[in-house]
């Protein structure tokens, strides 16, 4: 089973800086934040997706399509309730708060979704390489990918505990959710074991590497703009500045909303 999102393509998004794709994925973040309708949003997850597309790696798409259906259907739900406005369409359900519910999902899809594409396109090495090229101080930028990379180890390690267990005969597929949530305690305990060796080991091999030990740094992966980084960038702020021009002209708001 493979726990890491990264898949390795031949592709345009691939080959792109990635201080290029950190900063597009940051301006998609604050476009999703600063819209409140939830047309202007579609339109930003289907950007999202094409790009997605054009990467060739929506196929992680179906690993977390759960979260995804999750998010929307919860998101809808809870907004559709806690929001208001005057058009009464169902019960104590008025329009707005629907529409408002459904923007608040699709925000929150489309910013995971758009994470999902630059992790699956962008090495943990490149991330890295990104992040000190753009000033951030060597240990941060290293915690960082460092934990972008712990999180599919213990997943990793997870599965293969919950394999273990299984080939020992526990059964965790049977009974009702509170019997088969009681069964998953039995495997924290090793799972737990198995993180904390692993951090344990990683801190030691740092350490006999001498990490922080020098100041000035030699790196092997090299980066660089092209013209496509300039492109792909002008398109991003150019589409930031029409979005933060309608969200002055209220443009990108539901009419009548009350929250």
């Amino acid at each position: 089973m493979d726990v890491y999102l990264y898949l390795d393509r031949d592709t345009a998004v691939h080959r792109l800086d990635p201080r290029s794709k950190l900063c597009v994925l940051l301006m998609v973040f604050a476009m999703a934040v600063l819209m409140n309708h939830p047309v202007p949003l579609l339109g930003l997850l289907a950007v999202v997706l094409t790009a997605g597309q054009a990467a060739r790696v929506l196929a992680n798409l179906r690993r977390i399509w759960v979260m995804l259906v999750t998010i929307g259907v919860l998101s809808t739900l809870i907004w559709s309730f806690w929001a208001g406005g005057p058009t009464r369409l169902l019960g104590p359900i008025e329009l707005e708060a629907l529409l408002y519910g459904l923007a608040t999902g699709v925000k929150l899809d489309t910013m995971v979704i758009a994470g999902m594409v630059f992790l699956s396109t962008t090495r943990n090495e490149e991330i890295t390489t990104g992040l000190i090229r753009l000033g951030t101080p060597f240990p941060v930028s290293f915690a960082f990918s460092t934990a972008l990379r712990l999180v599919p180890t213990f997943v990793g390690a997870s599965v293969t505990v919950i394999q273990a267990q299984k080939s020992r005969g526990l059964d965790i597929s049977s009974g009702g959710f509170l019997v088969r949530v009681r069964k998953q305690f039995p495997m924290l305990i090793p799972v737990f074991v198995c993180a904390i060796r692993g951090t344990n080991q990683l801190a030691m091999a740092l350490e006999s590497k001498g990490f922080g030990a020098q100041k000035e740094r030699t790196y092997y992966l090299e980066i660089g703009f092209r013209a496509l980084d300039y492109a792909v960038l002008l398109c991003a702020v150019v589409l930031l500045a029409v979005t933060v021009f309608f969200k002055l002209r209220g443009w990108l708001e539901i009419p009548g909303l009350i929250r």
